[in-house]
């Protein structure tokens, strides 16, 4: 699952299947981890033990590293921190006033310029002649916020992004605190921060430790404003939002190459990986896994639905098989 995994390490199982027209035409493995309310492990699938660069969901961590290095924020604000927006207009006019509140510009920003994740706002935005921009990259909330963490304590801005960097050697912490486990090694993701690999059962810990943790933590905070405003976690048309909105009480971050967290209110929680990166399996396995989990809303069934196309019609679905 990771370059730190050994050649004889665990297989993973298929999870998720690609079946068109009745014929299963792919198939995706990967390793998941589902723990109980205790804390538990409830089960395992592949090896959920291997390091993993969990990509954005880590966020939620590196929201409280934010909090934890002085930096006041709450409500939408703090939501943005978290996450990996889709670029929508109301994504883009937050960022440029948090820039503005903080005394920052969007050049400032170290990410890189990209258009809309969401797909139907990267046509509109291109429509109307806009070009690729730091403000409308992904990560961009993330970005400002840790400037203007950066601001607060009086710490260097150009290297913010600088694995040494105060600001990243307390989301370090931070991470190695929520998961439980040492960090097993240090990258830098799409957007240009460190990304720190952690364990799916580490991860998984980090979601139910934020769900759990105190009132007023940082780690609550992080966790409470990501539950009253997922539309700025993610987007208007993203599964993140639809679960956080529709379950009562659920922290769910996606991650690149097909990394999901979720954690309940009650202290369950899932995290799982496709080993091929394949992002279409996302849905109907995290669908699945809430089941598992005990999970029974109108969502899950929304999430879990990913239809084939084939000829302007339906001729097939990508459907969970583990169980």
């Amino acid at each position: 699952m990771s370059a730190a995994a050994s050649t004889d390490s665990v297989i993973p199982p298929v999870l998720a299947e690609v079946v068109r027209s009745g014929f299963v035409e792919s198939r995706h493995r990967g390793s998941l981890v589902l723990l109980a309310a205790d804390g538990s492990v409830q089960l395992a699938l592949g090896d959920p033990a291997v390091p993993v660069f969990p990509r954005s969901s880590n966020k939620p961590m590196q929201a409280a590293g934010v909090l934890r290095a002085g930096l006041d924020l709450a409500g939408e604000r703090l939501a943005l921190a978290a996450a990996s927006h889709s670029g929508e207009i109301f994504h883009r006019d937050l960022v440029r006033k948090m820039l503005g509140e903080h005394g920052l510009t969007a050049a400032q920003l170290q990410c890189p310029p990209d258009l809309p994740l969401d797909r139907v706002e990267a046509e509109t935005y291109l429509a109307a002649g806009a070009v690729r921009d730091r403000v409308t990259m992904n990560c961009s909330g993330k970005h400002t916020a840790m400037l203007a963490a950066c601001v607060r304590r009086g710490w260097p801005l150009d290297s913010y992004l600088d694995p040494g960097h105060p600001l990243q050697q307390l989301i370090h912490s931070v991470v190695e605190e929520a998961s439980g486990e040492p960090v097993a090694a240090v990258g830098t993701d799409g957007c240009g921060a460190p990304l720190l690999a952690i364990s799916l059962t580490g991860l998984a810990r980090a979601f139910r430790s934020f769900v759990l943790a105190a009132p007023g933590s940082a780690e609550r905070r992080v966790a409470d404003a990501m539950r009253a405003h997922p539309e700025y976690v993610a987007g208007t048309r993203r599964p993140d939002t639809w679960l956080m909105r529709e379950v009562p009480g659920a922290l769910s971050k996606m991650g690149a190459e097909a990394v999901q967290a979720v954690a309940l209110p009650d202290g369950r929680a899932v995290a799982f990986k496709i080993e091929d990166g394949g992002g279409r399996a996302l849905g109907p396995v995290l669908a699945r896994a809430l089941g598992l989990l005990g999970v029974d809303a109108p969502v899950v069934s929304r999430i879990g639905r990913v239809a084939l196309m084939g000829g302007a019609r339906e001729v097939g679905e990508v459907r969970a098989v583990m169980f």
